[in-house]
């Protein structure tokens, strides 16, 4: 821990301010670190409320918090790593470096979960899996919607379950979710109809697109959580064809997707041939982003 008196406070979030509008980064994103760095609210931000105050304390130095704002502007690091934290439904998750950084948008995943089961309440009951989970937020929000099921939780990754597990540690859904390394549905062996859900936010960018992404995602966030091979639709292709073999009848099969691949991954779900009821559901931006099938 550290302090600082307000008036220094006040001066560094001037100074910040101006140098996020040179780097063209957000200006909001100071004070969403010092949000998460030194305790204060929105209210005491937006109208310096701070400023008067004689010792503010800060959960590191003021030097070291500026030289994660210089991280910020001169490499381009995403806040959310820097602070250790972003907000997502009702959660403050842990990230790293290690596990993409969860998006607003994918929040949606959830409200379309609970819409899908309501035909069959019973579905919220049985087990649902988050495959590819990262930062572990959709096995969070499964748990937390539908407190009865148990929840899988995989990914490839050693580094990301960590992230994830310490999530669900700190949230209170530890003994909950059951945690799986491994590809998709492998570490679920052997297959059997016994899911009620499977649900994911898979990689979807095409390889070729990953270099001239935003610098904060080429270069910062985790690839193997973002290339979705030549055509962006590699891993979409194989939860289509895998899940009809762990999906109880009437399960839900639930992914986020790029805009622009929809008519495609509706596609391989007819294909495929063991789903019904396909439909794609917009964000909130009104973009194609989510498929949404059922196991016939």
């Amino acid at each position: 821990m550290a302090t600082v008196s307000g008036v220094e406070l006040w001066q560094w979030r001037l100074a910040a301010r101006q140098q996020a509008i040179e780097a063209d980064v957000p200006v909001a994103e100071v004070d969403w670190l010092l949000q998460d760095i030194a305790g204060l609210d929105r209210l005491a931000l937006r109208f310096d409320l701070f400023k008067d105050r004689r010792a503010i304390d800060l959960r590191i130095a003021l030097s070291e918090l500026n030289q994660l704002w210089q991280q910020r502007l001169q490499q381009r690091v995403p806040i959310q790593y820097l602070a250790g934290t972003t907000p997502w439904r009702q959660f403050s998750l842990t990230v790293s470096p290690a596990v993409l950084i969860p998006r607003p948008e994918t929040e949606s995943l959830i409200d379309l979960a609970i819409a899908a089961t309501q035909p069959n309440l019973s579905l919220r009951d049985g087990q649902w899996v988050d495959l590819g989970t990262g930062s572990g937020a959709i096995a969070l929000g499964l748990a937390a919607t539908f407190p009865n099921a148990v929840v899988h939780a995989v990914d490839t990754s050693a580094e990301a379950l960590a992230i994830a597990q310490t999530n669900a540690r700190q949230m209170g859904f530890e003994s909950q979710i059951q945690f799986h390394q491994g590809s998709w549905f492998q570490p679920l062996e052997p297959p059997g109809q016994l899911l009620s859900g499977v649900v994911s936010n898979p990689p979807y960018i095409p390889s070729a697109w990953l270099p001239d992404l935003q610098p904060e995602v080429t270069l910062h966030e985790p690839h193997l959580a973002l290339d979705g091979g030549t055509d962006g639709l590699d891993c979409i292709r194989e939860l289509v064809t895998t899940a009809p073999a762990y999906l109880i009848s009437g399960g839900v099969w639930l992914i986020e997707m790029m805009a622009g691949q929809s008519a495609a991954v509706v596609e391989l779900l007819q294909a495929q041939g063991h789903y019904r009821d396909i439909q794609v559901h917009p964000d909130l931006a009104g973009i194609a982003r989510f498929a949404l099938a059922y196991r016939v």
